[in-house]
């Protein structure tokens, strides 16, 4: 059975062994799977553009098995790890239907919040709340023609990133890299970005 149908099939299964799927690496990684309110994160979310597999705790296994493809040291594997396990989590919390849109209400806000808690660093904390930021960029500038808006976002993304702009630039990679995500926001942030440009 291939990746794709074991993801369907599990689509529909509401008991799912987390331990098993998201194989947890660390305290840290345990510790999140036994907190209620991280857990009930990993269960939202039904089959859409973008994230086909549904749930979020599929999505994470997808974002997972990418960092193991990275050629990267023990560290940076861990990080990016713990970036995966939170990410996407507090979508649940998420309220999209106010208009302007309400960005200290995104479900990247949401996760550093609860991240916090656990004290990571604050370079983890940072790209947890801004790893959709390099996306936000791209759409500015390729789909509503705002090269300026785009900039100055990006400039903003990059000072806020510092010196763990690689490492942010792996997960935004990694994270694109799954479902049926349009992949040119990734090569428009490598074209525009002085990266170290990974492939896998």
């Amino acid at each position: 059975m291939n990746r794709k149908s074991v993801i369907m099939k599990n689509i529909l299964q509401e008991d799912i062994d987390l331990l098993e799927w998201l194989k947890p690496e660390t305290e840290l990684e345990h510790n999140l799977l036994a907190d209620p309110e991280f857990v009930k994160g990993l269960h939202w979310g039904k089959p859409r553009f973008g994230h086909p597999e549904g749930k979020v705790v599929f999505h994470i296994r997808e974002v997972l098995d990418n960092v193991d493809k990275l050629d990267v040291d023990a560290d940076t594997r861990r990080d990016l790890r713990l970036i995966t396990f939170l990410h996407d989590t507090f979508k649940y919390q998420e309220d999209k239907t106010s208009r302007p849109r309400d960005w200290s209400k995104h479900h990247a806000v949401f996760a550093r919040k609860f991240a916090e808690k656990y004290s990571l660093n604050s370079y983890l904390l940072d790209i947890i709340e801004l790893h959709d930021e390099a996306y936000h960029c791209w759409r500015l500038a390729k789909l509503h023609s705002k090269p300026e808006d785009s900039k100055i976002r990006l400039n903003n993304l990059l000072q806020k990133v510092g010196d763990q702009l690689q490492l942010f630039y792996l997960f935004f990679k990694c994270d694109t890299q799954t479902g049926d995500k349009i992949q040119a926001s990734v090569k428009w942030f490598e074209e525009n970005v002085a990266i170290q440009v990974v492939n896998f």
